[in-house]
């Protein structure tokens, strides 16, 4: 079959030498030595062959660098395949796709400009990208590789907020990762467990995840960065991917250490097969699929699911009752469910940064709140049973106007703020060190009144790219920026995130529970 499905195109490539002159070299005297990978910084030697990028305000971007060949036709719903090699150099020049989605809603949060995602959407969407300062492959650079959120639905690696040059010019290599999304991702189905040499579906999203890992260490020393030395980090559903890796034996290896900004999966998991605790086999949302698309009767095969365009599983999949878009227990990627991974202790040890945010729930409640005092005891009796005293001491409310914050905080810290305590807990009992934080600044936003300190808001000073905020950053928000990056920069290159010029942070300990605010 075709190595490339759409657009990808062999260019000129014209630079300037150091003395200033316009070169214009055709890929025919590039490949008989005109330019060579190497005197040029933007032409870099991979794996699959020779590409080229920008050079940005002295960083170097290399965007739509396909870690894996397509997952179109019959690859749809089956593990990542090797890049195939091409001739002459090919342009990295501009993002490519990104994975199949539904867009966020146009009253979100994420629609904001740093939320903007230029790529136009094809399954062909297996691509990263690259920011480097190094000026040579010898410098063995920290690497940081970024693993977007949104549910495991929305968004890519292509999202201006999550743009790596600032990181780059701390002198780390970062890299960003698309990854397949929705049903693309995470449908599981008997067929496909049944030909699958695993007994496995519906993992495809965490398996691209694997092989961009793995593409990483075969290919980052092209780029000056550090095989030896690699850091997964996410926030929310990037979180949550970032744990799962930590917990899958098929991650082991690939990465040095750990940073979960508000996510985790330590509560119960669906299995792929098997009913446990009531959650519905993930096969169970494939075979109900596979009847939207064909009928109770008569369900689609198969051939006939792959042979259905991509929008058209968008929309189709949308109409499954309570479709499940998520990992699975499917006894290879995950031989157990998370939380017993790590309480046995057989997950990748490696250290941790792991927080949540003051507000995680304030974006989730919504017209979801009980209205009433008693509205609020009852829920709480339903869900807690004996505890529900205990709830409602941690949570108190006098009166019908505490209900919305009190239920706003206790959603916060039983999806996000319990997760993450948990994964700091489970870390330092697992001879591995984590340091907790907790981030409590209010982005100077239009609704912070409203929102507070809410789910992603430390994103932007993680990364530092406030150039593209929707709101204007005040001096406080720039020197808070340095020190989280600061953080975050010295635990890629050390493991540690201590050092000049920073408070220091204590590792956590089950003894006092120290953490960083």
């Amino acid at each position: 079959m075709t190595a490339w499905v759409g657009g990808w195109r062999l260019a000129r490539i014209n630079r300037k030498d150091a003395t200033g002159v316009l070169v214009a070299c055709s890929l025919m005297l590039m490949a008989a030595g005109c330019v060579r990978p190497g005197s040029d910084p933007s032409i870099v030697e991979i794996e699959s062959g020779t590409i080229s990028g920008t050079m940005e305000a002295g960083v170097r971007v290399f965007r739509g660098i396909p870690y894996a060949a397509p997952p179109v036709g019959d690859w749809r719903w089956k593990p990542p395949r090797p890049v195939q090699s091409w001739e002459g150099a090919r342009e990295c020049t501009e993002w490519g796709y990104s994975c199949v989605h539904v867009p966020y809603p146009p009253d979100s949060m994420w629609t904001g400009p740093e939320w903007d995602d230029p790529a136009e959407q094809s399954e062909d969407c297996l691509h990263l990208n690259v920011w480097t300062a190094a000026a040579s492959p010898h410098e063995r650079r920290p690497v940081m590789v970024w693993i977007h959120g949104g549910s495991l639905q929305h968004e890519s690696g292509s999202v201006g907020a999550y743009g790596g040059a600032n990181l780059a010019r701390k002198g780390v290599v970062v890299v960003t990762i698309n990854y397949r999304l929705g049903a693309f991702g995470y449908l599981a189905h008997p067929e496909l467990t049944q030909e699958s040499e695993h007994r496995s579906s519906g993992n495809y999203g965490i398996l691209d995840q694997i092989a961009a890992l793995e593409w990483v260490q075969r290919n980052i020393t092209s780029f000056g960065g550090d095989p030896d030395r690699v850091t997964i980090f996410g926030e929310s559903a990037g979180s949550w991917s970032v744990n799962f890796l930590v917990a899958s034996p098929l991650a082991k290896g690939l990465f040095h250490r750990a940073i979960g900004q508000s996510g985790a999966g330590f509560g119960p998991m669906v299995h792929l097969g098997d009913e446990r605790a009531g959650r519905r086999p993930a096969e169970q949302t494939g075979i109900a699929f596979a009847s939207i698309l064909g009928s109770d009767d008569e369900p689609a095969s198969l051939e006939a699911m792959r042979a259905v365009p991509a929008t058209e599983i968008l929309a189709k999949f949308a109409e499954v009752p309570g479709a499940y878009v998520g990992p699975n227990v499917d006894g290879w990627v995950f031989p157990d469910e998370i939380y017993a991974i790590f309480e046995q202790g057989r997950q990748n040890r490696v250290p941790v940064i792991v927080g949540s945010n003051a507000d995680e729930g304030s974006m989730y409640v919504g017209t979801n709140a009980p209205a009433t005092v008693e509205d609020f005891r009852l829920a709480a009796q339903v869900r807690y049973g004996d505890l529900a005293d205990e709830f409602l001491e941690a949570y108190p409310v006098s009166s019908d106007a505490d209900v919305k914050d009190a239920f706003a905080a206790s959603v916060g810290d039983a999806i996000f703020t319990w997760e993450m305590r948990m994964w700091a807990r489970m870390t330092a009992t697992g001879n591995a060190n984590a340091w907790l934080y907790h981030f409590t600044r209010v982005p100077p936003i239009a609704e912070s009144q409203v929102y507070g300190s809410h789910h992603g808001a430390e994103i932007v000073y993680v990364i530092g790219n406030f150039h593209l905020a929707s709101f204007t950053p005040e001096i406080q928000d720039e020197k808070l920026s340095e020190a989280m990056s600061g953080y975050w920069v010295n635990f890629a290159a050390a493991g540690d995130p201590n050092g000049e010029g920073l408070p220091a942070w204590r590792a956590y300990n089950l003894e006092e529970e120290p953490y960083m605010e």
